[in-house]
This record gives C-alpha cells, sequence and structure tokens, in this order.
C-alpha cells in the first residue's frame, strides 16, 4: 500500500487539504489560547498621569444674570462637565472664575490707543476666565484628558446644570 495514491490521500483513507486545514485551525486555537498577547492599549504605554491646570477663556456669553451662573452652576470648588471635540470626559474641579472687564480700544489724539472700560450698556454680554483642575495623561505630544489632547486654542464645552457654552483653552500647566 502506497503512503499517498493518485487521488492525494493518506494511506488511501485521508485526504492532505484536510489534514492541512485541520493543522492551520489547530495552530489558531493554540495561538489564542496560549499566547494571547500583551493586556491593554499600546496608546497607554509609558504614559504618566500627572495633575494639570487648565485656563478656559469664554468671550461674549449671552447671558441675563451672570451671578446666577457663579453662584449655581460654575463656582470655586465646584466641579463641571467638560466636552472636548465632541467627546465626553466627566467631571472636572474648578479651580477659580473671574469676570472679566468689558473694555474698548479707544484712539487718543496723540495717535497712541487706551484700553478703557466699555461705556455701551449691554448687561446681558460677559467675559470670564476660568481655571479648571484635572488629572491628564502626558504623553510626547502633550497632556491627555480622557482621549483628547488638550492645547492652547482648542474649544471645550462646558455644562452643568444651569449652564452650556463653549471655551478656548488659553494656558496648560503641569
Amino acid at each position: 500500500m502506497a503512503i499517498l495514491d493518485s487521488k492525494g490521500r493518506l494511506f488511501g483513507k485521508l485526504s492532505i487539504l484536510d489534514l492541512g486545514a485541520a493543522l492551520v485551525i489547530l495552530l489558531v486555537i493554540v495561538g489564542i489560547f496560549f499566547f494571547p498577547g500583551t493586556s491593554g492599549s499600546v496608546a497607554q504605554v509609558g504614559v504618566t498621569t500627572k495633575p494639570i491646570e487648565v485656563d478656559l477663556i469664554v468671550r461674549g456669553l449671552n447671558v441675563r444674570d451672570p451671578q446666577q451662573i457663579y453662584s449655581e452652576g460654575l463656582k470655586e470648588g465646584g466641579k463641571t462637565n467638560i466636552i472636548i471635540r465632541n467627546q465626553p470626559y466627566g467631571q472636572i474641579e474648578v479651580k477659580s472664575v473671574k469676570q472679566l472687564p468689558r473694555t474698548l480700544l479707544v484712539p487718543q489724539p496723540d495717535g497712541s490707543i487706551r484700553e478703557m472700560s466699555d461705556p455701551r450698556a449691554n448687561q446681558f454680554n460677559t467675559d470670564m476666565l476660568l481655571t479648571l483642575n484635572g488629572k491628564a495623561q502626558i504623553t510626547s505630544t502633550g497632556p491627555v484628558l480622557g482621549n483628547s489632547k488638550l492645547k492652547i486654542g482648542m474649544p471645550v464645552e462646558l455644562e452643568g446644570f444651569n449652564y452650556n457654552f463653549n471655551a478656548t483653552v488659553i494656558d496648560v500647566r503641569t
């Protein structure tokens, strides 16, 4: 009896193709269960988590009573929800909230420019400077809050009980 017959069967009973397919399936199963690879994401390797401070500026927020936002929502020591690039991060601590005065640049007779308070009576428009505290992963490309990089100039959405508005990152400190 020959080992391989004219139809490609071993000992006349087992096909070489079937044997090869069974061997591939066995190797895949062994590879999955005995050598599963590393766990976790590749992006997490070599990343440290540090506390950061983020300064945000809000320009031209239309609100009837800015003090209502400060007393009920954005208050020092409180928390606010932050959304970066339409990705919710969660809550972050509010370190400070400062209402900025409305000013205008006024040309002077000698050609210089002076910054003066805005005399217009638009009481429904306010500017703010916010400082937020949080923990971010520090990577080689900068701090990452949640899954989003946080850099100067990025728009950030703040959301709370009685507010939802956009701000711009003006400083990130580690």
